[in-house]
């Protein structure tokens, strides 16, 4: 069985995008590639279980496996030798992403305390969207009592076949995505 936006994409994204942007071929509509989750921990460099447990947490929300990222280079204002446990990630695709997705506009995003929408100018020059949250534990699945403290993460949607933000931003308008509106 599909996932719930995978056939709503099909059924009725796909044909919206095409009228509104006066597409001919169905092909040429844009698509979430996939959807990568990353959490820095800054503070792994002192601690290694405080990496394990957000990589465990990280694991619980997107339910894949999530991989250690390592510092690339040096940074001695920050005391970061190269190769040092820095963050994870997790790269999203297909009907995990859907479901992901799915979870992070129905449930987790209005949870959020005063959640007025997100940002509608988080777009890069290629159309991708990066969303960044404070706290994981708007995730369902995160217990806060046995959280020992708050993580951000920031959650990108790279977008392919998009010819600018426009297209984005009403791709993701149409899965539901809440935009702030202007007052």
């Amino acid at each position: 069985m599909a996932a719930r936006l995978l056939e709503k994409y099909r059924n009725e994204i796909t044909a919206g995008m095409s009228k509104a942007f006066n597409l001919s071929n169905r092909m040429a509509v844009p698509y979430i590639e996939k959807i990568v989750v990353n959490m820095g921990v800054g503070e792994a460099l002192q601690d290694v279980k405080i990496l394990d447990k957000a990589a465990e947490e990280l694991g619980l929300i997107t339910g894949q496996k999530p991989v250690i990222r390592r510092a690339k280079k040096a940074i001695s204002n920050f005391k970061i030798k190269q190769g040092n446990p820095v963050g994870c990630k997790v790269t999203l695709r297909s009907s995990r992403m859907y479901e992901f997705m799915d979870k992070l506009i129905n449930i987790a995003l209005p949870r959020i305390r005063d959640f007025r929408g997100v940002p509608a100018d988080s777009f890069d020059h290629a159309g991708n969207y990066t969303l960044g949250i404070t706290d994981q534990t708007i995730f369902p699945e995160i217990d806060i009592d046995k959280t020992p403290r708050t993580q951000g993460m920031e959650i990108t949607f790279v977008i392919k076949k998009s010819k600018n933000k426009e297209y984005s931003r009403e791709l993701l308008r149409l899965f539901g995505m809440p935009f702030k509106t202007e007052d």
